[in-house]
């Protein structure tokens, strides 16, 4: 779901700095890419979320569609529906970890697991886009949260 169009620039912006300019959810890099990434409401507004900037996060076009207003997912492994995970409250490292070559994200826990799916965080494109930024050594980021 797209950004409230009444989101100031400014927030925008530093929703953008905060993120240092990486999906929060699939952690690619907005600068190499050819469209900018969208602001998501972490708790969607359809949900009770506001425009707070606790509530705003970076998020690449597809995450943030593949997210649309969820907040639970299901856990592939167990079946259980889980929260998925929230850039605002939770640690990346905590849920998630780079596989050996750095082309796949691997869950860490069932909410990383249920995001990963519900996300497709290691869909076929995103691994092309990380494969050319290893190359260029600018992946996977430096400073995960």
């Amino acid at each position: 779901m797209p950004s409230s169009p009444k989101l100031p620039s400014q927030h925008r912006e530093w929703v953008r700095e905060q993120a240092k300019y990486l999906c929060e959810y699939c952690q690619t890099n907005e600068r190499w890419q050819y469209v900018r990434f969208t602001i998501d409401h972490v708790v969607p507004l359809s949900e009770g979320g506001t425009d707070a900037l606790d509530n705003l996060a970076l998020a690449c076009f597809h995450c943030n569609r593949r997210k649309s207003n969820n907040v639970t997912a299901t856990d592939p492994l167990t079946g259980k529906e889980v929260r998925i995970f929230n850039p605002r409250t939770h640690r990346w490292s905590e849920h998630f970890e780079w596989s050996a070559d750095g082309l796949h994200v691997i869950a860490r826990t069932a909410t990383g697991r249920a995001t990963i799916e519900l996300l497709q965080i290691n869909r076929a494109r995103v691994q092309q886009i990380r494969r050319a930024d290893i190359e260029a050594g600018r992946h996977p980021p430096k400073a995960i949260s």
